[in-house]
């Protein structure tokens, strides 16, 4: 191999040397008896063998968001791997928690998911491909629901269940928009009986988001238990628990719930685990994770999916109401490219110097540190370096940031990650941003109806100037209040590349409307999620699927995960 060839980051991954999942368990404060091997670098923790340090406090949460993406690349799961282990090699003791790829977007579009460069988890081709086996878990209880379901109404409907007004929809790990709308139960009588039907993508179930915020096994099996999947014919919902099958929902789970460890290039150690879509769902790793990691380190830092306008937000009003892992420091990627992007820069001309397009786009960062600032965090803005960027533009970026009083360092954690000194600043100002008093709040108090809940995330976060509801979702509306669901927080579903609902409009737009087209009481997980513009929960593939790169070598080893 050349000496100039860039490494991919699969071939950086090859090269690094793993150590054994009991030493990076050690040095977490991982007991043995807690681990459950998959293998030499992959293991999953027992929690009820756990022996946590006594009378340790809990560690602070870093969260670790972007501005809003493009297909430039931000970098955030490598910023995330390459903070921590920055900070770690500044003496403090870390843990990440990040979430599970999905093979969709993997096959799709990303190509894989575990950070970049010098800054990834590993053993990156497990965790891209079906590592553990927990999203096929999560697949098999949702499809496994909505089988009890049909096998119910064919067998005699004693709960007078809708085949109509069905809610929930059998889900596959990947993207495949022929599957978005199916008719099932033809063939005759014995085939059971027909209805039109659909499937979402994993990352979109329910079953991913209650995995995802459940505290512990017994939380698992009682919001299992309350997943509404439908509607009788006088329109009473029905839940999982009038069918009684959340014993055997959460009987799917039982191994699955325990969170993934694993190791980065540098050897921090790392919880992955779940993985719900930011853009569909709530964007964030498992509580449980979290929760662990919080117990067992002093620094934890963990990242929510798309921009601050999607993960963040989520993660602020849903996962940070459920247990006590507010963030005491947020991080805001951003990098030179995305900045020119969405000063309308074409993406093949990224490369080239343009400080105006770089003072058009950074508009839209402005907004997401001023939304972060809304929940009482003043953020950090870390440049995540390209080899493009010149010594101007990121001097540009510096000052502008200097200008409006926001924390910044350049991070070239991609080059210089897995325990160089490419990330030391970052983690300086970062550390620095724990110790800072902070005054943290959420957006919205949940005793306002759904409605103004809505209305508030999109006129201070988005930036709009109001909410324009569909007839459809004005029906979902009265129903939700008819039904006591109205204390419920809001999960917003929205394309990640715009604060609006129109993919096309980038930067800091003004003057806007979003239009909620359908709600969908999501009585397991605990919120509403409200569908805008024409997002899908089961998103398709592109023109050339980055699966078209990939294979296996002589030796089984996969090729073109990036």
């Amino acid at each position: 191999m050349s000496e100039n060839k860039i490494l991919s980051d699969l071939d950086i991954a090859r090269h690094a040397t793993m150590l054994p999942i009991e030493d990076i368990a050690e040095r977490a404060g991982i007991n043995g008896d807690a681990l459950e091997l998959y293998g030499p670098y992959k293991a999953k923790i027992n929690r009820a063998k756990l022996v946590f340090p006594q009378g340790k406090t809990p560690g602070k949460v870093v969260l670790v968001s972007a501005m809003s993406p493009t297909p430039a690349g931000e970098g955030k799961s490598t910023t995330t791997v390459g903070l921590a282990d920055s900070l770690a090699r500044a003496g403090h003791k870390v843990m990440i928690a990040l979430r599970e790829p999905s093979l969709g977007p993997i096959l799709g579009m990303k190509g894989g998911a575990t950070g970049g460069g010098y800054s990834q988890v590993l053993p990156m081709d497990d965790i891209n491909l079906h590592f553990t086996g927990d999203f096929h878990a999560i697949t098999s209880a949702n499809n496994a629901l909505m089988a009890l379901v049909d096998n119910h109404v064919f067998q005699g409907n004693q709960l007078g269940i809708d085949p109509r007004r069905m809610t929930f929809k059998r889900v596959l790990d990947m993207n495949d928009r022929s599957l978005r709308e199916v008719v099932i139960g033809l063939g005759g009588p014995l085939q059971g009986v027909p209805r039109q039907d659909g499937f979402d993508i994993t990352v979109a179930s329910e079953i991913m988001a209650v995995f995802c915020l459940a505290t512990d096994l017994d939380d698992l099996r009682a919001r299992l238990g309350r997943i509404t999947f439908g509607y009788t014919y006088d329109r009473t919902p029905v839940t999982v628990s009038d069918l009684g099958v959340e014993g055997a929902l959460t009987m799917l789970l039982k191994d699955a719930i325990k969170p993934n460890l694993v190791q980065t290039i540098a050897g921090t150690p790392a919880l992955v685990h779940g993985g719900p879509f930011a853009n569909i769902a709530h964007g964030c790793n498992s509580l449980i994770a979290t929760c662990t990691a919080m117990q067992l380190a002093d620094i934890v830092v963990t990242e929510a999916g798309f921009g601050a306008d999607l993960g963040a937000e989520k993660y602020m009003d849903i996962k940070a109401r459920i247990a006590d892992v507010a963030p005491s420091a947020v991080v805001v990627v951003a990098t030179i490219r995305a900045l020119k992007m969405q000063g309308g820069v074409p993406k093949e001309k990224l490369s080239e110097p343009n400080i105006e397009a770089m003072a058009a786009g950074v508009e839209n960062l402005k907004r997401h540190v001023g939304n972060v600032a809304k929940f009482g965090i003043s953020p950090v803005v870390s440049i995540n370096k390209f080899g493009t960027d010149t010594p101007e533009e990121l001097e540009w970026l510096l000052a502008w940031c200097a200008a409006e009083g926001v924390e910044a360092a350049v991070a070239d954690v991609w080059g210089r990650g897995g325990g160089g000194d490419g990330g030391d600043e970052l983690a300086a100002k970062v550390a620095a941003a724990l110790e800072a008093p902070s005054d943290f709040r959420h957006l919205y108090p949940l005793e306002l109806s759904v409605e103004d809940k809505i209305q508030t995330i999109v006129q201070e976060i988005y930036g709009a100037d109001g909410v324009e509801f569909s007839v459809p979702a004005l029906r979902r509306l009265a129903e939700i209040e008819r039904n006591g669901w109205s204390g419920l927080p809001v999960c917003m579903a929205k394309t990640q590349y715009s604060f609006t609902d129109d993919a096309s409009r980038l930067g800091a737009p003004k003057g806007f409307r979003v239009h909620v087209r359908e709600l969908i009481p999501k009585t397991g997980a605990g919120f509403i999620v409200a569908l805008t513009g024409a997002v899908m929960t089961m998103p398709g593939l592109p023109k050339e699927p980055a699966a078209m790169r990939m294979d296996v070598d002589a030796d089984g080893n996969p090729t073109g995960l990036f």
